[in-house]
């Protein structure tokens, strides 16, 4: 229950985020899921974050439209061109 809470509470961090930041959250995530898995080891783990993190932030690259958000001082959140 702890491990659900902390994954929900990690994830409405990620809805203020471009595409490009969640893609590269999200891929860190899964490649090092995936390289501790592979590996069994820590140094697997960080590599498989490399590589995840880094094909994410592409594929989230790729999505965008050239808008950016911009936040105010007061919390206002703005979408205007980069």
């Amino acid at each position: 229950m702890r491990n659900i809470l902390i994954t929900l509470s990690a994830l409405v961090f990620l809805t203020a985020c471009n595409a490009t930041q969640r893609g590269a959250a999200v891929g860190a995530g899964v490649g090092a899921a995936a390289g501790a898995i592979a590996t069994g080891t820590p140094g697997g783990a960080a590599v498989g974050a490399a590589a995840g993190g880094l094909a994410g932030a592409l594929i989230g690259r790729a999505t965008e439209d050239g808008k950016c958000r911009y936040k105010d001082r007061r919390g206002r959140i703005y979408i205007d061109d980069c």
